[in-house]
This record gives structure tokens, C-alpha cells and sequence, in this order.
């Protein structure tokens, strides 16, 4: 039986809207604005390490990709740039640390850090092009909005804040308060926004006007992001329940329980056209069936699943907190293939044709390919 929650009830088609990415990139985290974390870019056959690049700082951030170039963000407060033979191309020094992944949008990587500054840098040169100050840390990943006729960049902030600013010049547009701390990725479908807050609730924006056209009153801390699929959004919370949220009226269509008092959901889903797939801290990896929650397989790590993990056609790949990268059958859950890098995995990783990389997390960025 769905179990209604708090709202306005509002018919909304989610068309969703991806972000052309070409088979060499992958621009934002997850791959795509609606966060679904799946591709139809094919993993490598046999994937073997290519290279390593070791720059001895902790990171928990996620690397995207651009024009063969790889970026991602360090404890350090470092924006770092690497070529793709492994080579560091730039840095650029924010002072204080930087945890989401940077967003690529017309040739500049937009990235928020824990100072509460969003900032625009130039990807080919490492130059800054301008910044926006929020009211507190930036813990999530920078989302774009595109139509015919306007862009617009929105990022959630600790000062309860989900903030909109054009990607062009850094100008404020609008923002939407929340009860408390903003620490997720919002997602983007169609014309709407549907991001999770701290305090309990998931919550629809138009992206024209920032104004909420509803919201459900979950009760329990999101500090994950959504992931959408057609008419759903998929969310873990903090207290480890994942939610299948009926975005047409705003009803939990689904609900899964937690395993235990250790099964806290950080990790955003993946999510394709029959399946879901969330890793936990209980050390699981679950797979669902989108359209009723029955559980197909749950495959256990030997650590704590912190990361995202990404659907590549019939390919779930992911790292664990074990340190190794894992590529699981997503029709049955087996285990084809198994790396130990030797050091926790925290990220999401990023796939492009025939490569992929991932990140340790002591700041050592790996790249696999197929021979």
C-alpha cells in the first residue's frame, strides 16, 4: 500500500534531459543532470590499470572528464587538472578543501568548496573566470538547467540554500530556502529540480521562477542525491531507508528498510529502464526493480559502499571502501572482475570509451582500459 506524504499534488511529465555528452567525456557527476548514473558508453572487455597518478592529498571527490582531460578536487583545496596520459596539466588552489565534483559547462569547470565559494575556472588554462559566495560549505556537486534560451547553474549550500547563478558571469539569479543543510546534488529533469535537504524533505523547483511547487516530508536526513527516472525519484537517507518517490503526487510509490543500524545510504543510485542499484555503509551493494522495489541480488563488499556506483549497459562498476573497484553482472549480481587498489574508495567513477577512472582516497587517480 503507498503511504501518502505532506504536498501539493502537481501532474509533472519529467522528459529527461541529458547533457550530449560525447563517448571521450563525462562532464558531470554521474554522467548526466537527471544523476541516473547509467550509460550506454561499454566498460573494457578485460580492464587492465593503465596508470596512476599519486598526489598524496585525501579526496573524496569525483572525476569528470573533457576533451581527454580529467579534473577533480582534493582536501588540499586543489582543482586539478590531468592530461590523459596521466600527466598534471594545472592546479588551482582554492584554500580550503573541495568534496564535489567539478561540472563542465561551456569550457569552464564550475566547483563549489567548503569556504561556501562556487567558482567558474577556465579547463584549458586554470585561470578563474569568477565566483559566487554562498553563506556556508559547498558539499555537493554543482547541477546544470538548459533550454532553448537559457542556462542556469544550481548548487546546494550549509547556509539552507539552494542557489541558482548564471554559468556565464557568476550572477545571482534566484535561491530557495530550506530548514537546514543543503548537502546533495540537486537533480534536473524537464523543467524541474528535485533536490533532498537535512531537514527531511524532498522538494520540486521550478528552475524559471525558484519557487517550490511541492515537496514530501520524507522525516529522515537526506544527505544524498536523487536520482530520476521518468516519472521517479530514487533517494537513500541517512537512517539507511531507500525511497521510490512518486513525482506525479508526490507519494512514496516504494520503500526499503534498513538492514541494520549500520546500513547509512551516502551513495546516489543508479538507475535504468527495469533496475536500481544503491550501495550502503552495511557493506552491500542492492539492486531493485524500479517499478515495484522487489529485491533482485544484494552483493557484499568487504567495506563500507560510501561512492556511486554506475550502470554501463549490463555492467554495474563501483569502488568500496575496501579499496577495491568492483564490475558486477547487473542481471545477477555475480562478480566479473575485481581490482585492490589498496586504499578506501569514496567516489563515483567516470566512464569514457573504453577507459574509465576512478579515485582513491588517498588522492591517487587510476585509469583502467581494455587492452
Amino acid at each position: 500500500m503507498m503511504k501518502k506524504v505532506t504536498g501539493n499534488i502537481l501532474i509533472l511529465i519529467l522528459i529527461s534531459l541529458s547533457t550530449g555528452l560525447k563517448a571521450q567525456d563525462w562532464e558531470i557527476y554521474r554522467g548526466s543532470n537527471d544523476l541516473s548514473g547509467q550509460t550506454e558508453i561499454p566498460l573494457p572487455s578485460k580492464p587492465e590499470l593503465a596508470w596512476t597518478l599519486k598526489t598524496g592529498c585525501r579526496t573524496v571527490s569525483s572525476p569528470v572528464v573533457y576533451r581527454g582531460n580529467i579534473y577533480f578536487g582534493n582536501n588540499d583545496g586543489d582543482l586539478i587538472a590531468v592530461e590523459p596520459g596521466g600527466k598534471i596539466k594545472w592546479k588551482y588552489e582554492t584554500g580550503t578543501a573541495i568534496e564535489a565534483s567539478p561540472l563542465v559547462v561551456g569550457g569552464k569547470l564550475i566547483v563549489g568548496s567548503l569556504d561556501g565559494v562556487l567558482r567558474a575556472i577556465d579547463a584549458e588554462s586554470g585561470k578563474l573566470l569568477w565566483q559566487y559566495e554562498t553563506g556556508n560549505q559547498i558539499s555537493g556537486s554543482a547541477n546544470i538547467w538548459i533550454d532553448e534560451d537559457e542556462s542556469m547553474v544550481i548548487v546546494g549550500s550549509y547556509d539552507y540554500f539552494l542557489h541558482c547563478i548564471d554559468p556565464r558571469t557568476g550572477r545571482f539569479m534566484w535561491k530557495l530556502e530550506t530548514n537546514n543543510f543543503v548537502h546533495g546534488t540537486p537533480a534536473v529533469s524537464g523543467n524541474y529540480i528535485v533536490f533532498g535537504g537535512c531537514d527531511g524533505f524532498l522538494r520540486v523547483v521550478n528552475p524559471l521562477t525558484g519557487q517550490m511547487k511541492q515537496d514530501a516530508d520524507l522525516g529522515v536526513y537526506i544527505a544524498s542525491s536523487p536520482a530520476l527516472s521518468d516519472e521517479y525519484a530514487y533517494v537513500g537517507s541517512h537512517e539507511g531507508i531507500f525511497y521510490c518517490i512518486d513525482l506525479q503526487n508526490m507519494i512514496i510509490k516504494w520503500e526499503k528498510p534498513a538492514r541494520n543500524e549500520y546500513s547509512v545510504i551516502l551513495a546516489t543510485p543508479a538507475v535504468n529502464s527495469s533496475k536500481v542499484v544503491i550501495g550502503s555503509e552495511d557493506k552491500y551493494m542492492y539492486c531493485y526493480n524500479k517499478s515495484d522495489g522487489k529485491k533482485i541480488w544484494e552483493y557484499r563488499t568487504d567495506g563500507r559502499i560510501t561512492g556511486s556506483a554506475v550502470i554501463s549497459k549490463d555492467n554495474v562498476l563501483f569502488g568500496s571502501r575496501d579499496g577495491s573497484v568492483y564490475i558486477l553482472d547487473l542481471e545477477n549480481g555475480a562478480g566479473k572482475w575485481q581490482f585492490d587498489t589498496g586504499r578506501p574508495i569514496s567516489c563515483s567513477p567516470a566512464i569514457t570509451e573504453n577507459k574509465f577512472f576512478i579515485l582513491t582516497e588517498d588522492g591517487s587517480l587510476l585509469a583502467f582500459a581494455g587492452k
